[in-house]
């Protein structure tokens, strides 16, 4: 049985909390294939040039693949990136406000949560060596609920999971606190004996808000070592680093 990395086992933790893109699964496959999709799709119901638009208000650079850290599809909830679309249609393009509304309405989807879910670890593997030193473990994340929970599904990890805090919920994400605080009243830990675990700032920055243990900054999403340093407590190339 591999065991807990000694950081984490001098935490003697109780929760550990994950991210779930760029964390879990491949981020760009998922995200960065459904901007340029989404944009595509747009022009073909608009009949207007507006791809390149839609990728700088996502903070999306489609010749790279590459996502910014800090940007809407690092962040953002879905319907807060249906909204930027909308204004993207409204502001840049010149559309009225009802016709961007339609347009938008018309092709908008959330991205397969099965096809495009790409994990970046033996997952089973890890999240059954956590359980086994008595973990327990939640996911954070700005997707829907929905989607997350296919994603966890697919990738055999539903049963480990005890418990989700996501975008549509209804609480304040990342960075504010209330969803790591949230999972801690729900699971019965204190912040102190809990370990958030994310590849972005605002997954270390919610961590530190809510007082956690142990902020753990993963290099397999969008932030280099150089952007999570300031941030976070310990920095591994990914979650498979957290056991050995």
């Amino acid at each position: 049985m591999p065991h807990l990395i000694p950081a984490l086992a001098a935490l003697e933790p109780a929760l550990i909390i994950f991210d779930k893109d760029g964390t879990l699964i491949h981020f760009e496959a998922m995200w960065g294939a459904w901007a340029i999709d989404l944009a595509q799709k747009l022009e073909a119901v608009t009949g207007r040039s507006m791809a390149e638009r839609l990728y700088q208000a996502l903070d999306f650079y489609a010749d790279t693949g590459q996502i910014a850290p800090h940007g809407p599809l690092s962040v953002t909830p879905m319907a807060g990136l249906r909204r930027l679309a909308v204004q993207v249609l409204i502001g840049d393009v010149g559309l009225p406000p009802a016709t961007a509304e339609a347009a938008v309405a018309q092709v908008w989807y959330t991205p397969d949560p099965i096809a495009t879910a790409h994990p970046l670890a033996d997952l089973p593997t890890l999240f059954a060596t956590l359980q086994a030193h008595g973990l327990k473990i939640a996911v954070a994340t700005s997707d829907d609920r929905a989607p997350t929970a296919a994603t966890l599904a697919k990738l055999g990890l539903a049963d480990f999971v005890s418990a989700l805090a996501c975008g549509d919920d209804g609480i304040p994400i990342k960075p504010e606190p209330e969803m790591v605080l949230t999972l801690c009243r729900l699971l019965a830990v204190p912040p102190a004996k809990t370990v958030m675990v994310g590849d972005n700032v605002a997954d270390m920055q919610m961590g530190h808000a809510a007082r956690v243990g142990l902020a753990v900054g993963v290099l397999s999403g969008v932030s280099s070592a150089k952007i999570l340093a300031p941030h976070a407590d310990l920095i591994l190339p990914s979650v498979a680093g957290l056991i050995e």
